[in-house]
């Protein structure tokens, strides 16, 4: 059976019907769209066949028809006309954009608020950190005889300190030796370097040094390990609920526990494409089968890539949705690019 011009505009019309108004969409409707120019019956006629290649669905309790996922995808290929953005969507982007972020730890947890408030669905901002980051400097600050505070500067400037507790107590006067041993043969290394050259300094050192060698060492591993850790932030999960799909609580309750317990489990493309949407079946996760996915990627610099994703009911308005979420990832390239969060306050953060 041939797809032909007449079903597409037949589909996109159901398609964009359904979006608007969560109804599934009949045969009298289609014909007052579309003036009358083609007959109910036929419309009818094209709307069973429609059915049959596995483009619509017609729910029992309905006459009318809904869009199936493969449906949802040959809109999103094909039909979806591109929306253009008012310049009062992308004035409030900007504003959006341009107020006061607090560091670039916060970021991506402020970016996925951020979008959630302007595409009115629930949404989860991913960063990948750098596997080949490493120390820049270490300074120990003596407390007092079994305690001193390690404070660690990553290559990219980021500031880390905890309070340790030594097993044994220490000469503080010696602490400005062992900063300067640290800073010589374990900093510019990656975690695996600096563990293998732990212990070949541990024969130079007293028992009750080398320990606060060690503990340093060993929370400057854990710093680097957490920079190369993807985090997944989500904001806005209770925006579903504003959604006809989710009326019932149970399924509501479902997706919202994915959406907090199981964030690490959503969608986070490979590739290095702009934008991605993932309809229905398309997502791996059982829990997202019957909802759909757009992911955009971001540069933040240094390295590091960001995505920002919008969950919601295949019945998403995609058009709406890929416009503002690419105009708001093109506009955090930009802000990395001109390095506007090089020196953002709280950047230097301490535990």
């Amino acid at each position: 059976m041939e797809l032909t011009e007449r079903k597409k505009q037949i589909l996109k019309r159901v398609v964009e019907d359904y979006i608007a108004a969560a109804e599934p969409v009949g045969s009298k409707v289609l014909c007052e769209e579309m003036g009358g120019s083609i007959s109910s019956a036929t419309i009818r006629n094209e709307l069973a066949d429609l059915v049959e290649m596995g483009y619509l669905e017609q729910p029992h309790t309905s006459a009318g028809r809904v869009p199936s996922p493969k449906g949802y995808r040959l809109y999103v290929n094909e039909l979806m006309e591109q929306h253009e953005l008012s310049e009062a969507e992308t004035r409030k982007i900007n504003e959006t954009l341009h107020g006061k972020l607090a560091g670039i730890d916060n970021v991506m947890s402020q970016a996925g608020q951020m979008v959630s408030s302007i595409v009115n669905y629930p949404t989860y901002t991913v960063t990948a950190g750098r596997k080949e980051l490493s120390v820049k400097r270490f300074e120990l600050v003596s407390v007092d005889e079994k305690s001193f505070i390690v404070v660690v500067m990553t290559e990219d400037s980021r500031v880390k300190s905890r309070l340790q507790q030594a097993e044994l107590p220490f000469d503080a006067e010696r602490l400005g030796d062992l900063r300067n041993l640290l800073n010589t043969h374990f900093t510019n290394r990656s975690r695996e370097e600096m563990s293998a050259h732990l212990m070949s300094v541990s024969e130079q050192l007293p028992p009750e040094l080398f320990l606060v060698v060690s503990k340093a060492v060993e929370y400057a591993m854990e710093v680097l390990e957490e920079s190369g850790r993807r985090a997944v932030v989500t904001s806005g999960a209770s925006q579903i609920l504003k959604m006809p799909e989710y009326r019932d609580v149970d399924k509501a309750h479902e997706l919202v526990t994915f959406l907090v317990d199981n964030k690490e489990s959503l969608p986070v493309p490979e590739d290095d494409a702009p934008l991605k949407i993932l309809i229905g079946p398309e997502n791996v996760s059982e829990a997202l089968k019957e909802t759909s996915v757009v992911v955009a990627s971001y540069d933040i610099g240094d390295g590091m890539r960001g995505l920002v994703g919008v969950v919601g009911p295949t019945r998403m308005d995609y058009a709406t949705v890929t416009a503002r979420l690419s105009y708001f990832a093109d506009s955090l390239t930009r802000m990395f690019g001109k390095n506007e969060q090089k020196q953002l306050p709280g950047e230097n953060t301490q535990e």
